[in-house]
């Protein structure tokens, strides 16, 4: 299956490398006959000049005009097909990259949103590099990143939410060549694509710049009237040349008033240029698919404006409005905006655009970024057909995978079951060191996380209640706060026993607690903590190498034992990484201590 999927992205890429070298060779082709037409064009003109053939100068003048204009726009057309061909080789070859388990070669890895104080995303490898992040991201929208991102950070959900999500997912990993080309729209223009926070704070603020009556229609009549006056003055002298100038310094004088405030707004919307025409794009295909899951139904329907003008239409509307701003800039404006009050005429259109649409146009992009994390989603499903949809359970405390294995290991995982339900709910793992333990705990940990946001999980089959995940593995020191490793796993493990007190249904994966004090101490925290937590409704896993907590199995009736071996060959460590029931057996520390050069003499 794997080879398969490999093939298929291959093929598809080599199809999209070739559609670019032969719109690379046009667009080179256009650019030259191009040339060539500017200059027979001007050589027309010149001719004409010299020649005094005025009628067919001009004919030959205007068929070159006419033609030059034509391959303008065809070479656009076309380097835009070519910029497409582009992103659909680059998604292309990052499936492959995917599926030949290269992912953490891919740059977005999520590392701004690695939190510190986050219940698990640090121990669970969720962010940074190496992540979930790294390798499921197909987002290109700025919004689609941060809604992938919340997801993973699992606020809070339900049954009901996880399945709609399971049932968007799986429509739209059936959706290839539709999900690549949602991802290329947002490819094309991804350098170019800003937060749109600024946007949308301006779409839903309120302004009033024409408070007194007369401004607008002023903004009409007075470039009318500065146009027939010209006309009037300089066509047919039938007007004194005073009286249109002094129209022209009336239209000066106007203008600066509030002209500070008004470039500023019209330059800060001017950026989102090409995000806006992205935005555009992906909104009408989301307008033109018809969808099976209520869940992406329901995102189409936010996308149906009233009297029939979806949000890509009104989107269209904002995008047209600001490419005649992004004339600002052209070299002839200047002239231009005193004739027209051209940047009034800018600012009228967006305001107006504001009023009827800018309440909207978050829920349009949320649409968007939301689709985008999902299709992210999908591809996980599609490039893992035998990952399963994990069935979430109503009743409480239940964590069941069969074959389980962790998602970003590829090839080297090993797969396991696990059971953990209401009656024995803590598995304590013990073994020796490098055996799994601590890959067990992550494995568990990372594929609840993905079960709960509608994904696939890497498991033959999986069943598990709603609860909230918290982890005690990879604590440290912090030197500006003068807090010890210690003392930084006790408030980590504290904010689990007050959850748990609470009565919060919570699932917890500690990893060798306590590992900053004495043995004794340490065995006496740890048995007081385990037998805390199953008491209260809690579940979880706990790995130690106190071979002593075993006997919690027998005193509480709620722990339950698991270890993993290790086994040698010529003097060779080897593991299989296996769960085997019961405690550990072994001990390997003392032979990797020889292997690093520690003489020891064993009594």
């Amino acid at each position: 299956m794997i080879n398969s999927l490999e093939n298929r992205y291959t093929r598809r890429k080599n199809i999209y490398d070739g559609l670019f070298k032969k719109q690379d060779r046009r667009v080179n082709i256009i650019s030259n006959v191009r040339l060539l037409v500017f200059i027979a064009g001007f050589a027309s003109a010149v001719a004409m000049y010299f020649t005094k053939w005025y009628i067919l100068g001009i004919a030959a003048v205007l068929a070159s005009l006419i033609v030059f204009i034509y391959l303008v726009r065809e070479h656009t057309k076309i380097t835009d097909n070519r910029r497409y061909s582009s992103a659909m080789s680059q998604i292309n070859y990052e499936d492959v990259k995917r599926i030949r388990d290269e992912w953490k070669a891919f740059k977005d890895t999520g590392a701004e949103f690695k939190d510190e104080n986050h219940g698990y995303s640090i121990d669970l490898d969720i962010f940074g590099e190496g992540s979930l992040f790294q390798k499921i991201n197909c987002t290109n929208t700025p919004i689609g990143r941060q809604i992938l991102k919340n997801m993973l950070m699992m606020p809070r959900i339900n049954k009901e939410e996880i399945i709609r999500r399971q049932e968007a997912v799986s429509e739209l990993s059936q959706s290839l060549a539709w999900r690549q080309r949602l991802f290329a729209e947002g490819r094309m223009a991804r350098e170019e694509l800003r937060d749109p926070d600024a946007l949308i704070n301006w779409a839903e603020s309120w302004e009033e710049p024409f408070k007194s009556p007369w401004i607008i229609p002023a903004l009409y009549i007075m470039p009318f009237i500065a146009v027939i006056s010209l006309v009037m003055s300089f066509g047919f002298k039938l007007m004194p040349f005073y009286i249109p100038v002094a129209i022209l310094i009336l239209h000066f004088i106007f203008l600066k008033i509030r002209s500070r405030e008004r470039a500023d707004m019209l330059t800060s919307v001017r950026e989102y240029k090409d995000s806006l025409r992205s935005y555009d794009k992906m909104l009408v295909m989301l307008e033109k698919r018809g969808f099976r899951s209520p869940h992406m139904d329901s995102l189409k329907k936010v996308l149906e404006g009233e009297k029939r003008e979806t949000a890509s239409a009104q989107i269209e509307r904002l995008s047209k409005i600001v490419d005649s701003i992004a004339n600002r800039y052209n070299a002839f404006y200047f002239v231009f905006n005193i004739l027209t009050l051209w940047d009034y005429h800018c600012q009228l259109r967006l305001v107006r655009w504001k009023r009827k649409s800018g309440s909207c146009l978050k829920s349009w992009l949320k649409v968007i970024g939301e689709t985008e994390a999902l299709a992210s989603l999908a591809v996980l499903k599609y490039d893992n057909p035998d990952w399963a949809m994990p069935e979430i359970a109503s009743h409480p405390f239940v964590f069941k995978a069969g074959q389980m294995g962790h998602p970003l290991l590829g090839a080297r995982r090993v797969l396991n079951d696990v059971n953990i339900d209401a009656n024995s709910n803590i598995l304590l793992i013990t073994g020796s060191n490098m055996s799994g333990k601590s890959t067990l705990l992550r494995t568990a940990g990372i594929n609840l996380v993905l079960a709960y946001i509608g994904a696939p999980v890497c498991a033959r089959d999986f069943c598990c209640s709603i609860m909230e995940i918290y982890t005690c593995m990879r604590v440290s020191d912090n030197l500006d706060k003068s807090i010890s490793s210690f003392y930084a796993e006790l408030m980590r493990i504290k904010i689990i026993v007050e959850e748990a007190k609470k009565g919060k249904h919570i699932f917890f994966l500690l990893d060798e607690i306590f590992k900053g004090t004495n043995s004794t101490d340490r065995h006496t925290g740890a048995k007081a903590l385990i037998t805390e937590l199953a008491g209260h409704k809690a579940m979880g896993m706990v790995s130690t190498h106190d071979l002593e907590l075993g006997r919690l199995e027998e005193d509480t009736g709620r722990v339950r034992n698991f270890h993993f071996r290790e086994y040698y060959d010529n003097n060779k460590i080897f593991f299989d990484y296996r769960l085997y029931k019961g405690v550990s057996v072994t001990r390997n520390a003392v032979y990797l201590m020889r292997l690093a050069g520690i003489n020891i003499d064993e009594a």
